[in-house]
């Protein structure tokens, strides 16, 4: 009798318990929902405005300009024609290698001056190492605009107003703070018994570099460069005002579309979105060292 009267709170309990458990389930079957349609809508607001500027590159100027805008109105090519020139003979790959010499150039550049400092800064005792990245931040608060009269002086004063070789100098000082920043956080998560090994046997400060830091921190590498790349070829503001017509890049030639007569924004669509096709390519290239970079340093 007593056994019995002891049983029943048990089989109670356990049946509290699993409908507890079969409650949570439905509880995250319906967060996991709701997460992932909110993850989608997010998705599609993001692409839209991509998946229309795609849409109207391919419309007449008349279709384009029409309010609302005709989603299914027939589609051409004659944007991308006048991006290349057709009507006014103005070729738009000089701009295009000027832009592709500037970034690809600042970015090797930034990359090779950004893994030994880097390395300073985290394996290496450094003195107030706090001070020194706050340094390299505090160069990022001064607005562009703030130094471009500064620039634009000495760019005349020593002959290279409108070069590349400025542009390349301008865009590796702009991108150099961010490189030494998000490196530092990669080597941070090496083991530093890993150096020490590789000072036992004898390996100096370039061989570690080359055959130890290189290869484990290459997804953080990766997602670094392609950052700095993606910030010198969108870069605008510098281009415009130390460039005219020898240095110019993609993103000044695609301004020059924008006119105060006439019909312009098919050729804007076509001209941007021909323009941002290499940072897609590089980014989809590079997707999965990016993914792998920017979560590298995030775990402790």
């Amino acid at each position: 009798m007593t056994t019995a009267l002891a049983a029943t709170p048990s089989k109670t309990a356990a049946a509290k318990r699993a409908s507890n458990a079969r409650v949570r389930r439905r509880g995250n079957r319906g967060a996991n929902v709701f997460l992932g349609l909110l993850a989608w809508v997010i998705g599609i607001i993001f692409v839209f405005p991509v998946v229309y500027m795609l849409l109207t590159s391919l419309h007449s100027e008349f279709n384009a300009a029409t309010n609302p805008p005709s989603f299914f109105a027939p589609l051409t090519l004659d944007g991308y024609r006048e991006f290349f020139g057709a009507s006014s003979g103005a070729s738009p790959w000089p701009p295009l290698i000027n832009s592709a010499t500037a970034s690809i150039v600042s970015t090797i550049v930034v990359i090779v001056l950004a893994i030994p400092a880097a390395y300073a800064l985290s394996v290496k005792p450094v003195e107030k190492w706090t001070d020194v990245m706050f340094f390299f931040l505090s160069t990022k608060f001064l607005p562009a605009v703030a130094g471009l009269l500064p620039l634009y002086i000495i760019a005349k004063t020593i002959g290279l107003l409108d070069n590349i070789n400025f542009i390349v100098i301008l865009y590796t000082a702009m991108n150099l703070p961010i490189a030494v920043w998000m490196l530092r956080s990669f080597l941070a998560d090496i083991p530093v018994e890993l150096f020490e090994a590789a000072a036992i046997d004898g390996a100096g400060l370039v061989r570690t570099l080359r055959s130890i830091i290189v290869p484990i921190i290459s997804p953080g590498i990766a997602a670094t460069a392609l950052i700095c790349f993606i910030f010198s070829w969108n870069e605008l503001l510098l281009a415009n005002t130390l460039t005219s017509i020898v240095a110019q890049t993609a993103p000044v030639f695609l301004t020059s579309f924008v006119t105060s007569q006439g019909l312009f924004l098919a050729k804007v669509c076509a001209a941007a979105t021909a323009v941002s096709l290499p940072v897609l390519i590089a980014g989809f290239a590079a997707q999965d060292k990016l993914v792998q970079g920017l979560s590298l340093g995030a775990v402790k």
